[in-house]
């Protein structure tokens, strides 16, 4: 069983500030990424300074319990390497990495090994691992992150990917759509698309990420 204490005790966040969970940007399917990326946070009136990519897996890139990247989106995938180029590109998944479930390492070598992707190993589960993402920039200084508002997540999901941007100060692109369809997605995920909905209806908006010079 693949538990999240990070998730739940950081969703009690949300009953003081809604807007944590949200995205500053939207696309349907990793197909849709924009390139260049920041012409996604365009429309959020600030220039953005992206130095580095966080990628989710399942749903995002990946099928759902699967380590590969899926066949539509190879070429999207091999594109956004090119753009963000070594360690410039991180996957952080709760799953391949995640020591708690993948406790022997073998999913992450696994999915570096097909992706040629770097995999974070990280104790702490999404949304809570922010300080660990952070440590693993730090520790490459060639990427050139001195700030989180450097970084973009991208990830299917809003009470984990979208709210671990929110929580480090990032920026947040949500894969609403994903590659599973609606219908056969987990309970928790069919909710956050009407949660999600229902809070932009209501005028709430994700934090815009500060800049090291703001």
């Amino acid at each position: 069983m693949n538990l999240n204490f990070s998730g739940t005790v950081n969703v009690f966040k949300l009953l003081a500030k809604p807007s944590l969970c949200l995205p500053h940007a939207t696309v349907s399917t990793f197909n849709e990424i924009p390139s260049p990326l920041g012409k996604a946070f365009e429309s959020r009136g600030k220039k953005v300074d992206i130095r580095a990519v966080v990628l989710d897996k399942d749903d995002c890139f990946a099928y759902p319990d699967t380590n590969e990247v899926y066949p539509a989106y190879t070429e999207r995938f091999h594109q956004l390497q090119k753009e963000y180029p070594g360690r410039r590109l991180l996957i952080v998944s709760n799953t391949a990495g995640a020591t708690t479930y993948d406790r022997d390492g073998r999913l992450a070598k696994e999915l570096e090994s097909v992706t040629g992707v770097p995999v974070l190993a990280h104790r702490v589960k999404k949304p809570g691992c922010g300080d660990e993402i952070m440590a693993h920039f730090k520790a490459h200084p060639e990427v050139g992150v001195t700030h989180p508002s450097q970084i973009v997540i991208v990830g299917d999901r809003l009470l984990t990917d979208m709210m671990l941007a929110n929580m480090m100060g990032s920026w947040g692109l949500w894969i609403k759509d994903g590659v599973k369809p609606l219908n056969e997605k987990s309970l928790f995920s069919r909710i956050e698309q009407r949660l999600g909905a229902f809070l932009m209806a209501r005028g709430y908006q994700a934090p815009n990420p500060q800049s090291p010079f703001e």
